[in-house]
């Protein structure tokens, strides 16, 4: 029976169609020890082949503001009330534009700048419009910032942005302080707009019913992502959710496959973070490697997080058969 139902999630895929919520959360409610489970993220990645072309891409994210955030996510290391934040370190743009040339020159083809919540809008429109006039090259520009109306979106777009990351986290209002409402009102602004829009599911850890998950990812969709995926939490000590142990790679493998077989046409590509062979295997044709402000860390990464760089990620892909 559960093979058939991978089988047809598999054929909806291919035909364009998106799985509905029973059908996401049945197949996420598979073993991920069993062999039910190796046929689903088999099938996964034969069909994301297939929608992707074979490609693989990477994203490279620049934290650009390492400081205390008085909105306080349990999961989130900046929270002001945890205290882990001793000293600020804003990143100047001659520091972001020589990270940005060095990802464009190693074939990073999603570049992202992660800022806290209250950012200025125009600093960000200033420091796209710098790097479009410094660093040449075929790549996306990506702002993960605040909230944001459709004409800041419109503003953005013309300095030389791609696309937007904004997601309603799992969760949101509960283990966040923010209005669901004003998330789902900025997601709205970017369907609305010229502007990609990038929406994962997460964070995601062993609080989350399937349900959930269910829900985040088919927000994704009405919204129209063109990427989105999974994220994990990671268990920052300190945070209020620090002491929940993150998900296993194969559980989170397993989650990227029924992303995969659930998207129809309008996903066009999944990722996982943090990235894994499991996840490239099961339907991810997007790993992260990021540097600078991270909110999954107590500390400020001068380096790659994890120590996962571009030439890691290139192996990751290359090493599973895809052409980056």
């Amino acid at each position: 029976m559960i093979y058939a139902k991978i089988d047809n999630a598999a054929q909806k895929l291919l035909s364009g169609s998106v799985l509905s919520k029973n059908e996401i959360v049945e197949l996420l409610q598979i073993n991920s020890h069993t062999d039910e489970c190796t046929y689903l993220r088999k099938k996964a990645d034969e069909c994301g082949r297939i929608i992707t072309g074979n490609r693989a891409y990477l994203w490279g994210a620049v934290g650009v503001d390492y400081a205390a955030c008085p909105l306080n996510c349990d999961f989130c290391s900046f929270g002001a009330d945890w205290g882990l934040v001793k000293a600020e370190k804003i990143y100047t743009l001659p520091e972001i534009i020589t990270q940005v040339r060095e990802y464009v020159a190693n074939q990073v083809h999603f570049i992202v700048l992660r800022t806290t919540q209250y950012y200025p809008h125009e600093m960000l429109i200033n420091f796209a419009q710098a790097i479009r006039g410094e660093v040449p090259g075929n790549y996306e520009l990506i702002i993960n910032t605040g909230e944001f109306d459709g004409k800041a979106a419109d503003r953005l777009r013309r300095s030389g942005v791609n696309g937007i990351y904004h997601a309603v986290r799992l969760r949101e209002g509960i283990d966040t302080r923010f209005n669901v409402e004003d998330r789902l009102k900025t997601l709205s602004s970017a369907k609305h707009s010229s502007l990609n829009l990038i929406h994962l599911v997460e964070p995601v850890g062993a609080e989350h019913s399937y349900g959930e998950i269910a829900d985040r990812f088919l927000c994704a969709v009405e919204y129209g992502a063109y990427i989105s995926g999974i994220m994990a939490r990671i268990p920052v000590k300190g945070t209020p959710l620090g002491n929940i142990p993150q998900l296993s790679d194969g559980e989170i493998a397993k989650m990227i496959a029924v992303l995969r077989l659930a998207s129809g046409t309008t996903v066009r590509h999944i990722c996982v973070h943090p990235a894994s062979e499991l996840a490239v295997q099961s339907g991810a044709n997007v790993v992260v490697v990021e540097t600078g402000a991270i909110p999954r860390d107590a500390e400020i990464t001068p380096g790659k997080w994890l120590n996962f760089d571009v030439h890691s990620a290139k192996k990751l892909f290359e090493d599973n058969g895809f052409v980056l």
